[in-house]
């Protein structure tokens, strides 16, 4: 098995690719370790130290790394973990585990969300799944757009700048109700 690497736009994350699907449908997003109970690979991950956060993509790994921790130190150890697991052959996540999608949304506002999450899945998440995150719908209220950013995005120094000259831009471009996009935490 050969896992390729290749970095983000977050100097904390990189993109693992461990040229099989990692989960079928939709993303899966591990901030700790507590979260990743359900998971058997991002224990794996988790247990190799230094590791802040994992998050699934449908054929890639992210993993976030502590502040003062180097990738030299901890990047052999996370692919000894994620060879392991495939090796193992048990599930990536036990049980009804990968969601990865946007809040839903009830209220007079519908057409507007409907077109927001559109706009979303069409034009957004494919650009940032290539730097190894994922940005879903959270809600919307009097034109302002939350937006939950994750993997690499999540802390990300050029999240801001993605949000409000990129995605902020192109949603008001398309859709006048909305003035602002806010991320959001967890």
């Amino acid at each position: 098995m050969f896992i390729q690497t290749e970095s983000t736009p977050n100097p904390a994350t990189l993109k693992f690719l461990p040229g099989q699907t990692v989960l079928e449908l939709g993303t899966a997003d591990f901030p700790n370790a507590e979260a990743a109970s359900k998971s058997p690979l991002a224990r794996r991950i988790f247990a190799t130290g230094g590791v802040t956060g994992v998050f699934f993509g449908t054929d890639f790994v992210t993993v976030t790394k502590a502040e003062g921790v180097e990738w030299d130190h901890v990047k052999p150890a996370i692919l000894g973990a994620i060879m392991e697991h495939y090796q193992s052959g048990a599930a990536v996540i036990e049980g009804e585990g990968a969601a990865g999608g946007h809040r839903e949304h009830t209220g007079e506002d519908g057409d507007i969300v409907r077109q927001i999450k559109e706009l979303l899945d069409t034009r957004v998440r494919p650009a940032v799944a290539q730097d190894g995150g994922d940005i879903t719908f959270h809600g919307f209220d009097r034109g302002v757009v939350y937006l939950h950013m994750q993997g690499a995005c999540a802390g990300c120094p050029s999240s801001t700048l993605t949000l409000k000259m990129g995605i902020e831009n192109l949603l008001r471009h398309y859709i006048p109700e909305v003035l602002e996009v806010r991320p959001v935490a967890a």
